[in-house]
């Protein structure tokens, strides 16, 4: 981590644009969000603009943009080629958490767009699960320009702050003490939200594990706390 984010710190500040740009984009327009890592790339933006290498605003409007018009974009390829797309081999290692996604689009609509921004897996495939659903697209893009927006500002946001501990231990101890503190502040963010969105895929399958036909029948009465 410390090698990327020294690496980060080298290259100018309209490539840090082009990269976060390009890599938000593609996770959401493409259906590969769980192979490239967008929000790592956008907290890192956030560190670099911190550190004066690009500008605060240009980072948060990039990722803000490149995460909406994404998702439009993802919107548009499931609305047209959606049921070929979810065919495909590449996911069959995922079709449980697919099946999950399609099951938490079905029950709460335009809100799972907004919510399914904030779960990796989720964010690379709502946009085209609602295109395939035929959800209205108004409707979608309420709810994805909501979710962009909320999503960018926080996570750069994020990676801002963690720059601001950077500046800070670089002052008193130097370059190098500086890079682990970064790295280990961006490691603990990062570490949270993989937390949190365990935390979501196991709401998310609430439902089936407590859903009355499938309760395993046994010879003793359970208790409704019981899993």
């Amino acid at each position: 981590m410390s090698a990327l984010i020294e690496r980060l710190l080298a290259v100018p500040g309209w490539i840090v644009l082009l990269v976060t740009g390009s890599i938000v984009f593609a996770e959401d327009a493409l259906f590969v969000g769980f192979v490239l890592p967008g929000e790592t790339v956008a907290l890192l933006a956030g560190v670099a603009a911190k550190l004066g290498h690009v500008s605060l605003t240009g980072v948060l409007v990039t990722v803000i943009a490149a995460a909406i018009v994404g998702d439009s974009v993802g919107y548009q390829i499931g609305r047209h080629v959606g049921p070929r797309v979810l065919d495909r081999r590449f996911l069959d290692k995922r079709r449980k958490r697919l099946d999950d996604a399609q099951a938490f689009l079905s029950r709460r609509g335009g809100s799972a767009v907004f919510l399914g921004r904030w779960v990796a897996f989720f964010r690379a495939v709502m946009p085209a699960l609602a295109g395939t659903a035929r959800m209205p697209y108004p409707t979608f893009l309420l709810f994805n320009a909501a979710g962009g927006a909320a999503w960018g500002a926080v996570v750069v946001l994020a990676g801002y702050a963690a720059g601001a501990s950077y500046a800070q231990v670089e002052k008193s101890l130097g370059r190098v003490s500086a890079l682990i503190a970064l790295a280990i502040v961006v490691i603990a963010l990062l570490v949270r939200r993989v937390r949190k969105h365990r935390a979501e895929r196991t709401a998310t399958r609430a439902p089936d594990v407590t859903h009355p036909d499938r309760r395993p029948v046994t010879g003793r009465r359970t208790s409704p706390e019981a899993p």
